[in-house]
């Protein structure tokens, strides 16, 4: 469901925002045998440790000796629980847990937090096999692709394995993508609205059972500068840890510093009307660190916000930069252009 829900947004929504709300994030969906009390308990002790590791970035957070006692008190924690038996006759059990609650729990933890807005990655995968070249796509290789987004859900990282139609073939194929092309890579991928891009190439060993996986962000420099080595589904999920760990030190921000309130200024140059300040203001809104937005002034040149924010402004300047309607504004009459990380004057792009 998820990999056509963004396959749909793909297609239809090419020009939206360059990050994608997480909307699940608070929730993990487990197997279970039955519908017994002890079974349901047991259950939900380990959704708020998977919970605790897709919140927070942290692959280790689920051993975290404080939060696995913390499970103790799963009822302080849930939101509420619902049983699913229509996926292929096993029974599934969905728990919700209240965000609030959890953030807390993330903080007294000492864990980061990262917020429900995170990048869509574009994943394009290549394997050799018995000397033949092939991309990952539900057709191809259905049980990999299955794996890229079964894993990638369980860490909370949006992503998105590409169709490999015609369109996409028109731009990018396996020479492409073996050696690592970035800017034909790059171009498919807007198609998906995908905020990052790697490309991958997977390989046997020589004189070896194992397979090898080479992978890495088209903008990157060294192509082999994450190698994985081992059997396809471990070198897979563990490429997907990594990226998640990258990604989570990139955009999670202190859980101490969440809590602690700080106003900032923001100039916004760009609007056309009253439509553009008011989709701006709940663009801003929609931020995780966002917590209140008031406008102080407005002149035919800019609009002046107040934001109230949690973290610090570099925190703030993060989740900015998670939308593509928000721009660092370039002065049209300064030589060249200097991004001051200080600055919060931005140029309104309209979606």
């Amino acid at each position: 469901m998820y990999r056509l829900l963004i396959s749909a947004i793909s297609i239809l929504f090419c020009f939206s925002v360059t990050a994608v709300e997480v909307t699940d994030l608070y929730q993990d969906i487990l197997k279970v045998d039955d519908k017994t009390r002890d079974t349901r308990l047991a259950a939900s002790r380990k959704a708020l440790l998977n919970v605790l590791v897709k919140v927070s970035g942290d692959e280790t957070a689920d051993q975290n000796k404080l939060a696995q006692q913390r499970t103790k008190d799963i009822s302080d924690y849930m939101l509420k629980f619902e049983y699913d038996e229509r996926a292929n006759g096993q029974l599934k059990l969905v728990v919700k847990f209240e965000a609030r609650k959890i953030n807390a729990l993330i903080k007294e933890l000492n864990l980061p937090l990262w917020g429900v807005q995170r990048p869509l990655v574009a994943i394009w995968l290549g394997i050799e096999d018995n000397w033949r070249r092939e991309l990952v796509t539900q057709e191809s290789y259905p049980q990999l692709e299955q794996l890229i987004y079964d894993k990638a859900g369980r860490r909370g990282l949006p992503v998105v394995v590409p169709l490999l139609d015609l369109q996409d073939r028109r731009l990018v194929g396996i020479p492409e993508v073996w050696g690592n092309f970035s800017e034909p890579v790059e171009e498919a991928s807007k198609r998906y609205s995908a905020e990052r891009s790697i490309t991958a190439r997977m390989y046997k060993e020589v004189d070896s059972e194992n397979w090898i996986l080479d992978w890495r962000f088209t903008n990157d420099d060294l192509f082999d500068s994450n190698r994985l080595t081992g059997d396809k589904q471990q070198i897979v999920s563990q490429m997907i840890d990594t990226l998640a760990r990258g990604l989570a030190s990139e955009y999670a921000i202190d859980p101490n510093a969440y809590y602690e309130q700080a106003t900032a200024m923001l100039t916004l140059k760009g609007t056309q009307s009253f439509i553009d300040v008011e989709l701006a203001k709940r663009r801003l809104l929609s931020l995780s660190v966002v917590t209140q937005v008031k406008i102080v002034r407005k002149t035919p040149e800019f609009v002046e916000f107040k934001l109230n924010h949690t973290g610090n402004l570099s925190d703030l300047k993060k989740g900015l930069g998670l939308d593509s309607s928000f721009k660092d504004y370039e002065d049209p009459r300064a030589f060249y252009h200097v991004v001051d990380k200080n600055s919060l004057e931005y140029q309104w792009i309209t979606p």
